[in-house]
């Protein structure tokens, strides 16, 4: 039986492709602000109702040289239940990362534990959207303010959510959003930065062109992030369809929920309210001792069905950081990272596919 993969990357037809980088092979520019980097960003900066944003050759780069040029010293609140990418941008740019735990419902950033966490040395919160469940950005502005904190979120998984009809790219100081192959709209590998603050974006275009202001200038210590023009084709092609895409996604989700509603043992997602969703992922906690997530994982992997646990372990268990930071107290996001598996999800897959993969979970109780 064919392989269902936990995601599989959303394409344009062949032909569409081929005809969208024609000019690439006209102008002879392959990457260096072409002419399908400018029209990629303009169309994102619509589509995402946001003043200003800049793109980059992968998410994870993006987010370092966020956080590079807000001049950020000291510690950075943030959040272990997300990839290692966020925890690894806050080490690599000599910031101290401080644990916050995660709400049990939504699995973002507990909001409530943020200022027993802030000392003097706090110059930033770098909250994540996770699996499309948006961050309680209210109280996290609030602190912020109180505090004279920079906001930064790895909005990874939120691209194109809006919450009460605003954006999700307007929250903060600014958001890193990736296009990585497995997500909801992907540049094949790339990311974007959105921002509050125009002045930014002469800074991030240099740091992400190793420092170049000018022909004879180098006036950052960058390097090189720039997306290059077949990435932007095939995000100019993927942002055509991208809400057929997220209605397809959307069947998959509600099929998951119509099959495993009233099977014990299991937490499964909720919309948020005043959400419009993008269906990123479908995360399962398996919670009963007689039904365990490894337990699940292994049954569906015999069957050909692959499914990830996603996040684990918690990037504040990564043994890159043993003895190296303070793994800080998080038992909420301990104890789903060891019962979450996120299940196949993406715009092709067939509800009797889905109806197959519930199917054998079932049978594992």
């Amino acid at each position: 039986m064919k392989p269902i993969q936990v995601t599989q990357s959303s394409m344009p037809r062949f032909e569409e492709y081929c005809e969208e980088i024609k000019e690439i092979w006209e102008n002879k520019i392959l990457t260096n602000n072409g002419i399908k980097h400018v029209q990629l960003e303009e169309e994102l900066r619509k589509y995402l109702k946001t003043p200003n944003i800049t793109l980059y050759t992968n998410g994870h780069l993006a987010l370092e040289n966020l956080l590079e040029c807000l001049n950020l010293a000291g510690e950075i609140i943030t959040t272990p239940f997300t990839f290692a990418s966020t925890t690894h941008a806050i080490v690599r740019n000599g910031l101290t990362p401080v644990f916050c735990d995660i709400n049990p419902d939504d699995f973002t950033i507990q909001v409530e534990q943020i200022e027993s966490l802030i000392t003097e040395k706090t110059s930033a919160i770098l909250p994540v959207h996770v699996y499309g469940h948006i961050c309680n950005t209210k109280e996290i502005e609030r602190i912020a303010t109180k505090y004279n904190l920079k906001v930064i979120y790895d909005a990874a998984h939120a691209f194109g959510i809006t919450v009460n009809g605003e954006s999700v790219a307007n929250f903060g100081d600014a958001s890193m959003f990736s296009f990585h192959a497995t997500k909801v709209f992907h540049t094949i590998e790339g990311g974007a930065i959105t921002f509050k603050d125009s002045s930014l974006k002469e800074i991030l275009n240099s740091l992400k062109n190793f420092g170049i202001s000018g022909q004879e200038s180098v006036e950052y210590i960058g390097g090189n992030a720039k997306m290059n023009e077949f990435q932007a084709a095939m995000g100019i092609c993927n942002l055509r369809k991208i809400n057929e895409e997220i209605d397809k996604r959307k069947l998959v989700f509600e099929r998951y929920l119509e099959n495993l509603q009233d099977m014990e043992g299991i937490l499964l997602p909720k919309i948020q309210r005043d959400i419009k969703s993008n269906y990123a992922y479908f995360p399962v906690i398996f919670n009963h001792d007689r039904l365990t997530r490894n337990e699940v994982f292994e049954t569906l992997k015999k069957q050909n069905v692959f499914s990830r646990k996603y996040f684990y372990p918690l990037t504040n268990r990564l043994k890159c950081y043993e003895r190296k930071i303070n793994s800080g107290e998080t038992p909420i996001a301990q104890y789903y990272s060891e019962r979450v598996l996120t299940l196949p999800l993406y715009a092709d897959l067939g509800l009797e596919d889905v109806d197959r993969i519930c199917a054998i979970i079932k049978k594992c109780r």
